[in-house]
């Protein structure tokens, strides 16, 4: 993404933050910015904070450039939110220079695969909620805190496996990260308040 930014000088000077935290201290000096995030990577508990920080920061434009993102997250997102706009991985290079022009001209830009998504409708569901007891232990082990490198090696398991699990976790919870997963077992009881808190 970088590559494109740079050679088409959509924006500079170009900084990389790590957390919410710094982002918020980078758009404190550069209101107008264009934030480019993964959303699934960054420590947002919810869609709602990326909205309040738009509304924090009117003049800055947020392109959401993530993997995976449920219905719920993009419907919430996009819902009447001007200063957003979404691309995934697998788009084409086309695809994203489109995005950077229309973002360049205070337009928002949503890729072909998120409409898709946003367009079709679901078949079951109620399909959706239902773990199997492997990916309700993972999903515990992901709440306390353990990384994919250590979920693997206690469940005696290849970290492949382990990122499939979490993938197929997440698209049936319709969660899009860490935090949004550990809320969900707090709420399914599937640890304990006391666990999380240790």
């Amino acid at each position: 993404m970088c590559f494109y930014i740079q050679k088409y000088k959509i924006a500079s000077p170009i900084v990389q933050t790590k957390n919410k935290k710094e982002l918020i201290q980078e758009l404190l000096l550069y209101p107008n910015a264009l934030v480019i995030l993964d959303y699934t990577l960054f420590d947002f508990y919810g869609p709602e904070e990326l909205i309040i920080l738009n509304h924090r920061f009117p003049q800055s434009h947020f392109l959401l450039f993530s993997e995976e993102l449920t219905d719920d997250f993009l419907k919430k997102i996009t819902c009447g939110m001007e200063s957003f706009s979404i691309l995934t991985k697998d788009c084409s290079e086309e695809e994203v220079i489109e995005a950077l022009s229309a973002i360049s001209n205070c337009r928002s830009y949503i890729c072909q695969r998120i409409s898709s998504q946003l367009t079709k409708k679901t078949i079951n569901p109620e399909a959706n909620t239902k773990l199997t007891p492997t990916e309700r232990e993972i999903v515990r082990l992901i709440a306390l805190g353990k990384s994919t490198k250590e979920i693997a090696n206690e469940r005696f398991l290849s970290i492949h496996t382990v990122i499939t699990h979490r993938k197929n976790i997440f698209r049936k919870l319709e969660i899009n990260n860490l935090q949004e997963a550990t809320k969900y077992a707090l709420r399914a009881g599937i640890i304990d308040a006391s666990d999380y808190y240790i």
